[in-house]
């Protein structure tokens, strides 16, 4: 019995990825907002009843997509900031990270451009709840740091939201540029993290103007 169990499990996990995979193909020429389930499951094979067995709607394919692109960063970007060493030399790690998944899943990262503003509520928030989870874990790592001595968890916050928002702007950047515009992409996105950590350096320097409202 336990055998036919997981014979059926593995099946349904395998349907269930089948239906992932269909459906970001169909959204490399069209948004979520406009991707019928019917489309999904005439690509896979299975009838519409079989969809609603793994997904509630769309929706909650694009959620479980947002997952599947974002969710496995956090553990990677994580372990780079909690490694010891010059913090210059983890950021550049972040940004090879990043170039190496937005080269390896183009199509996934895609999506994850063109519905951060798109038209479906439920993934832009699960968009916006990664990348604030992001954040949270960078200004975490960072206010671990001697650098931070005195920083408040709102500056905190504030910084590690920038280094988000270069994660962002860079993988855009790379989606455009291709392979072929791949290494002036990640040089320019080096140095721009190198204004930031030197402008982090000196942020209490004027503590008046950091604070002022």
């Amino acid at each position: 019995m336990s055998h036919t169990i997981g014979i059926r499990q593995a099946q349904k996990l395998r349907t269930r990825q089948a239906l992932l995979d269909a459906a970001l193909e169909l959204l490399e020429h069209q948004s979520l907002s406009s991707l019928g389930l019917r489309e999904v499951t005439r690509a896979v094979g299975v009838t519409p009843t079989a969809f609603y067995r793994h997904f509630d709607g769309t929706a909650a394919l694009g959620v479980a997509l947002v997952e599947e692109t974002l969710g496995s960063l956090h553990g990677m970007i994580g372990a780079i900031l909690a490694d010891t060493g010059d913090s210059e030399e983890r950021l550049d790690r972040s940004v090879e990270l990043i170039a190496r998944h937005v080269t390896a899943q183009p199509a996934h990262f895609r999506f994850i451009a063109r519905e951060q503003h798109g038209g479906v509520g439920e993934v832009r928030e699960a968009i916006a709840a990664q990348l604030r989870g992001f954040a949270e874990e960078v200004a975490q790592a960072l206010g671990a740091e001697p650098e931070s001595a005195g920083w408040s968890r709102e500056d905190l916050l504030m910084l590690g939201g920038l280094y988000v928002d270069h994660m962002v702007l860079t993988t855009s950047a790379l989606l455009d540029a291709g392979p072929e515009g791949e290494r002036e992409v990640v040089r320019v996105a080096r140095r721009r993290l190198r204004l930031v950590t030197l402008g982090r350096a000196h942020w209490l320097d004027g503590e008046t103007v950091g604070s002022d409202s």
